[in-house]
């Protein structure tokens, strides 16, 4: 079983993988394939929920998920996305719900878009025994106050800033840490920095590890930004057996007489 004490001792030896997971059954499956770690994103919200943005997701919404996909996983670490508003305005709130998501949802840990002003607040839930992962670079939840999802990190006073607040989350007791569409440089120095392990999305070849978001790799996303990757054409599949299910029923091919069965005693009702 994937723990986080044994990431952080995986880092620089064994490349980490990590991929976003929303239901039982997709949990299962990359349970099953030997991914390290399970993301139960706020991305819920544009992949699988039809919101335009991560914005509108509840802490109800990840916690129910949390739950399926922790239900569901036997290996791999399960980490619980905190959504908008979730963390950051009371402390006493944001405690409850990020130890909800452990306590109830059955997580093993939480991540939390993070800047400057979540330094604190990385080491308290630490110290309580919420293990946090943090994430820098393009952070969704501040779309609008970024102005978009472009890349971040791209001048030298906002790499040095990236790297400055990354060493103040290690020292806040995050156990790793997300760096999401940086240049590939900055996140290879901020990598050779830390002693935690970095998690690369759009960041490049020298994080630890990487993540993507499931629907990404499946083919089944309308969308994909550019520094994702299709690794399969699960859309397909899907429309295939649709269409094959539409035309059995059509024509009669199903149910067939092996889908259900008849008591003869019940011929005759009246």
């Amino acid at each position: 079983m994937v723990t986080t004490q044994g990431l952080r001792e995986q880092a620089g030896s064994e490349p980490i993988t990590m991929l976003t997971a929303y239901d039982a059954p997709t949990a299962r499956v990359i349970d099953e394939a030997g991914i390290d770690v399970i993301l139960v994103g706020d991305s819920m919200g544009n992949a699988v929920l039809g919101y335009e943005s991560t914005l509108p997701v509840t802490i109800e919404e990840v916690k129910n998920r949390t739950a399926a996909v922790a239900r569901a996983t036997e290996n791999a670490l399960v980490v619980a996305d905190m959504p908008f508003l979730s963390f950051g305005v009371d402390e006493a709130e944001t405690i409850h719900n990020a130890g909800g998501m452990l306590k109830e949802a059955g997580a093993d840990a939480v991540k939390i878009e993070s800047g400057h002003h979540t330094v604190e607040l990385t080491e308290r839930l630490t110290q309580l025994g919420i293990p946090v992962m943090a994430h820098l670079g393009l952070t969704p939840q501040s779309v609008n106050q970024l102005g978009g999802y472009g890349r971040q990190g791209t001048t030298v006073d906002a790499a040095r800033t990236l790297l400055a607040t990354a060493r103040d989350h290690q020292e806040a007791g995050a156990f790793s840490l997300v760096l999401e569409h940086i240049p590939a440089n900055v996140a290879a120095q901020v990598t050779a920095e830390l002693s935690i392990p970095t998690i690369g999305i759009g960041a490049g070849a020298d994080c630890d590890g990487q993540v993507l978001v499931i629907t990404d790799v499946f083919g089944l996303a309308d969308r994909s930004p550019p520094f994702s990757a299709q690794f399969g054409d699960v859309k397909a599949e899907m429309e295939t057996a649709v269409d094959r299910y539409r035309e059995a029923v059509e024509t009669g091919e199903f149910p067939a007489d092996e889908h259900s069965r008849s008591d003869p005693e019940l011929d005759e009702l009246y």
